[in-house]
């Protein structure tokens, strides 16, 4: 970090985190996992391999991405900057997101096509997403967004996803990824394990109405909700889809599962991001009975080497 006064207090990670006593008693709770939350909770406590932090990382996660399936499946990057102050200098087009590269869930999304009475967050911590107009994108403002950021350790919660304090704090700017109609797309996440997709998770209206729904590769709907409704009418097949499916699995074979989020623009395909610890562990199944079947085609090794 910095110093000065644009410097960024370095998080502390609390003492009941560092407790080997808390570890040895997640361990054990763990040693058995039957659902798919139970072994993602699993994963988190044993699985400290540096792919694992490479995933987590979305700066890092692009030499991967670009190693494994090519550069084309890049979104195209602004700039990765160290200190939120050189954003002051950073020529911008009118469409871009901004991003911590440390964690998952916030990004501030700038277009024309934003509601026109969204505004950027007042508290420098918030940790959301916002999408406003470029009127409403003060560089100050953003600035002490993503210094906010920077001073957040991501991932303590009750299952604490130690992988994000191996991650350096930085912040990404990229292009803002469109439709055909101009709007951001839905959000397709494909749970691959050990090399293979079974489960397809589709998110739309993230900056509207959010829906949620649940698919098999072959697109036959679930009758299962994570909490957002279903999209009506039912989401379309995309028509990139095999590639999708093509792409995900060859970036989550190296490991026992990933889920690899993808975006389909008009037949170009883009990575999103690799989540190792979906929800930190806490995923909600309705009906419950998914929990297991989602956890069924997983086998977690003993030791990750």
């Amino acid at each position: 970090m910095t110093s000065g006064p644009d410097a960024v207090p370095a998080p502390r990670i609390r003492r009941r985190e560092r407790s080997r006593l808390v570890r040895l008693v997640r361990l054990w709770r763990t040693r058995d996992p039957r659902g798919f939350r139970e072994k993602v909770r699993y994963k988190m406590l044993r699985d400290h391999r540096a792919l694992v932090v490479t995933f987590a990382d979305k700066a890092a996660v692009r030499g991967y991405v670009a190693e494994v399936v090519g550069e084309r499946y890049l979104p195209r990057v602004y700039t990765i900057v160290d200190d939120p102050a050189a954003l002051r200098d950073v020529e911008l087009p009118a469409a871009y997101v901004v991003k911590p590269t440390h964690g998952s869930g916030a990004a501030i999304v700038v277009s024309d096509s934003a509601p026109p009475d969204a505004r950027l967050p007042t508290d420098p911590g918030s940790w959301v997403y916002r999408h406003v107009r470029p009127g409403f994108a003060d560089r100050e403002d953003v600035v002490g967004i993503c210094r906010g950021w920077l001073a957040q350790l991501y991932g303590q919660g009750p299952n604490r996803e130690w992988v994000y304090g191996q991650v350096p704090r930085r912040i990404l700017v990229e292009e803002l990824l469109v439709g055909v109609d101009g709007e951001v797309p839905a959000d397709h996440k494909f749970f691959v394990f050990h090399g293979r997709c079974h489960f397809v998770q589709v998110d739309g209206g993230r900056f509207g109405r959010r829906t949620q729904d649940f698919f098999r590769p072959d697109w036959e709907r679930l009758p299962l909700s994570g909490g957002p409704p279903w999209a009506e009418p039912e989401p379309a097949k995309p028509a990139g889809l095999t590639e999708m499916i093509a792409v995900a699995e060859r970036l989550g074979a190296e490991t026992d599962f990933v889920r690899v989020d993808l975006y389909d623009l008009d037949g170009r395909v883009v990575v999103g991001e690799l989540t190792s610890f979906p929800a930190g562990g806490d995923s909600p199944f309705d009906p419950e009975s998914f929990d297991e079947e989602f956890g069924r085609p997983w086998t977690v090794p003993r030791r990750y080497r």
